[in-house]
């Protein structure tokens, strides 16, 4: 979580920050200097986070005769175990992308979720088996789990294609004919990162419960995290809420269509039918939002 979080802070500070900005259009080298940044926010994330989960650890409720002596010792063996093992985990992320296995993060991060689901099915099959759990509704659930997972990689390979259409041009003696190709823009271009957002946000007075949930007066922290607990009405609001809206703020954060309009004019290409630069940066801006 640590370098989820530094990457999408990384990411958004590219857009808002000039110097990141510029030091984005550098190619390579710029990007090495922003996975540079992403670490050493990975580092302060992970330092922070540690620190609370080893402070609340001994007054996390049901759990205050885990930790034994919870002295110095203690919280600094805590603290260097977990800031070890998320930069292990980083650095094992970026060999397996550096590899061309895939991403790497994306790879550990759904190698801890399946993790679980082996012994899940097999419970599941078990309650079946013993009559605890009907088959109909077995069946109904499998098939429920194959449309949701098909829907998903459907809207997630979905694009919106524009024709773009490149005129005529000549370089030297050498007469290039017109050339019509798309501009493809993804439905889901924000991707899972406002569920993350949206996750955080509305977690965080829960992690700060149970991290410091023991001690006097957070009384009004307990009541407010209990209604965000994930099932509640309210939860369930502000997280569809939150996720719509980041959904329309990191698409705008990180898809430029002024920029893109202009990219196309500089390359002698239009969309037909719209005139270049301000008309057709309207234009693919509706095709996004439409």
């Amino acid at each position: 979580m640590p370098y989820i979080s530094a990457s999408i802070i990384v990411q958004l500070l590219t857009v808002v920050y000039q110097p990141l900005a510029e030091l984005k259009k550098e190619g390579e080298s710029g990007r090495r200097k922003i996975s540079q940044y992403t670490r050493y926010g990975t580092l302060v994330l992970a330092i922070f986070q540690s620190i609370g989960i080893a402070t609340g650890l001994p007054n996390m409720p049901g759990m205050q005769g885990l930790v034994i002596n919870p002295g110095f010792a203690f919280y600094f063996t805590a603290v260097v175990s977990l800031v070890t093992g998320t930069m292990f985990l980083m650095w094992l992320g970026e060999q397996i992308t550096e590899r061309g296995i895939g991403n790497g993060i994306s790879i550990i991060i759904f190698a801890g979720i399946v993790a679980g689901l082996p012994p899940a099915i097999a419970h599941t099959i078990e309650q079946a088996r013993q009559g605890d759990l009907h088959f109909l509704l077995l069946l109904l659930v499998a098939v429920l789990v194959f449309a949701v997972t098909f829907f998903v990689v459907f809207v997630e390979r979905g694009q919106r294609r524009i024709v773009v259409n490149y005129a005529k041009r000549q370089q030297g003696r050498r007469v290039y004919a017109a050339q019509s190709t798309h501009l493809p823009l993804k439905v889901n271009m924000a991707g899972v990162i406002p569920a993350i957002f949206a996750s955080s946000i509305i977690l965080f007075p829960a992690t700060i419960t149970s991290w410091f949930g023991g001690g006097t007066g957070w009384n009004w922290l307990t009541t407010i995290s209990l209604y965000l607990q994930p099932g509640q009405p309210l939860y369930v609001l502000l997280y569809a809420s939150a996720i719509i809206f980041f959904c329309f703020f990191y698409t705008a954060l990180v898809f430029n269509p002024r920029e893109t309009a202009d990219n196309l004019k500089k390359s002698g290409a239009f969309v037909p039918g719209i005139r270049p630069g301000e008309q057709t940066a309207k234009y693919i801006d509706k095709v996004m939002t439409a």
